[in-house]
């Protein structure tokens, strides 16, 4: 067994549960080298339980806790704070002061607190009284994280962009099976307004037969990178020394949900491409000439400035996804679907919906569209939402959304299978473009259940009847 999944199992504890025992880590080889279903262990290959819409137990309290309080937790726990029928139960992150900034703000609930040590967040994956666990760590922690919550009887919700190797998108997939508990991929992106009237419109053929779709998350966070202060042990740059797309959550979960990706088409292969590291390198040795701090980062190798990356799926739709964080460009989530029928752009902004044309719909006829096709999601709760949430919203659309369903006993809109695929696309991105942009495949982490796996009902046809503090 590598020196890195040693370590792996070390961080979560796994090996004293028995899990390494089961086979699984063993059956791959190193690093993401498998990645076609043929190759996997052969418990991969048996029937298996279909976490694809699942209904767990209902919860008339959520009981949360969260861990990670830096960049994202605290607003999904204000968030929370905020939703009838939830407590925020526990509190965690290694830095003591973080923690304790985030109780105030969540004033009304009495969390139990963790800090002060590297193992504080497995003492709140055993508290008795959480249901569900947010892991808002560095990344490369999610896995660990999670898997850990799961095998103590916790549902889970992981920041983006999931986890980042295939060992942990298959044991993700392994646990959430064997325990029946769900762990979701937070992107709030699928809960976006103009993303959320195309997938309503997708629904009911508004495009037609859906044949290209195309993402991106381009957004200049050079600055943010190397600045010292902004990302805990600088762990978002050491990140940025992987060579792919290392953010495919933005721009592929809205088009994936409105192409069915596990529930009727499934991802086949992608093949990945990367320009050169125009800046990243320079901006280190520039900073490092004046301040001794960033020497270790000077001589190091990072992502090139733009990735893109091609998808097919097994029904023959395409998928072209972009990932650019250094570039002085415009901040851009190109969301793009293409139909026989008709086609719709977001970024520039605003969203246009075309009817086959060379024009847009006029700013009229976008009315009456929105009008027509607005979800009942953003009905119930959408004005709500952009007073109450960040992102203009969205992501308390998300955080409601998941509590709703947890009280309703309904499946997740974004399940386990789904954090899996899109989390794939990391590491299967570095694997094509290390071989030259070899075309590479995008294993099938529902076991052929993606035939007959129904749709997300993310449009709001059940549930809805939880409510929101003012």
């Amino acid at each position: 067994m590598s020196t890195k999944r040693r370590e792996f199992l070390k961080l979560t504890g796994l090996a004293g549960l028995g899990v390494a025992g089961t086979g699984i880590l063993n059956g791959f080889a190193k690093g993401d080298e498998k990645s076609s279903t043929a190759e996997l262990p052969q418990q991969f290959q048996k029937k298996r339980f279909n976490m694809s819409g699942y209904c767990a137990p209902k919860l008339d309290t959520v009981r949360v806790g969260f861990i990670g309080l830096g960049r994202r937790g605290p607003g999904h726990a204000i968030e929370i704070s905020k939703i009838e029928g939830t407590s925020i139960a526990a509190l965690c992150d290694i830095r003591p002061e973080l923690v304790h900034a985030t109780k105030e703000k969540v004033s009304d609930h009495n969390p139990t607190l963790y800090s002060g040590d590297e193992n504080a967040w497995k003492r709140l994956c055993e508290q008795k009284d959480i249901d569900l666990v947010y892991v808002a760590t560095p990344w490369h922690l999610h896995a660990p994280m999670a898997l850990y919550a799961m095998e103590q009887g916790k549902h889970v919700a992981i920041e983006v962009p999931g986890v980042i190797t295939m060992d942990e998108c298959w044991q993700l997939v392994e646990t959430s099976e064997r325990t029946r508990k769900h762990c979701m991929y937070l992107e709030n992106c699928c809960y976006d307004f103009f993303e959320l009237l195309t997938l309503n419109m997708a629904r009911q053929n508004y495009f037609g037969e859906i044949v290209h779709a195309e993402g991106a998350y381009i957004h200049d966070l050079l600055e943010l990178n190397f600045n010292k202060n902004y990302y805990w042990n600088m762990w978002r740059l050491k990140e940025n020394m992987r060579k792919g797309n290392l953010y495919p959550g933005h721009g592929l979960g809205p088009v994936a949900q409105i192409l069915n990706i596990n529930r009727g088409d499934k991802m086949n292969s992608l093949v990945s491409m990367s320009s050169d590291d125009f800046m990243m390198g320079a901006k280190a040795k520039e900073l490092a000439a004046t301040d001794d701090f960033f020497k270790p980062y000077a001589n190091k190798t990072y992502r090139g400035n733009m990735n893109t990356s091609i998808i097919r799926t097994n029904n023959g739709k395409t998928i072209m996804l972009q990932h650019d964080v250094t570039s002085p460009r415009i901040y851009s989530r190109l969301h793009l679907i293409s139909g026989t029928k008709g086609a719709a752009q977001k970024y520039p902004l605003p969203g246009r919906i075309s009817t086959g044309h060379s024009d847009w719909l006029s700013e009229k006829e976008m009315k009456a569209i929105e009008l027509k096709y607005e979800p009942q999601i953003v009905k119930k709760i959408g004005e709500l939402a952009k007073k109450i949430g960040g992102h203009d919203g969205i992501d308390f659309l998300m955080n409601w959304r998941l509590i709703d369903c947890l009280r309703n006993g309904l499946p997740l809109d974004i399940d386990v299978y789904d954090t899996a695929a899109w989390s794939a696309i990391g590491p299967l991105s570095e694997k094509s473009v290390a071989k030259g942009s070899s075309p590479i495949e995008i294993p099938d982490f529902t076991n052929g259940a993606w035939k007959t796996n129904k749709p997300v009902d993310i449009l709001l046809e059940k549930g809805g009847n939880t409510k929101i503090k003012i």
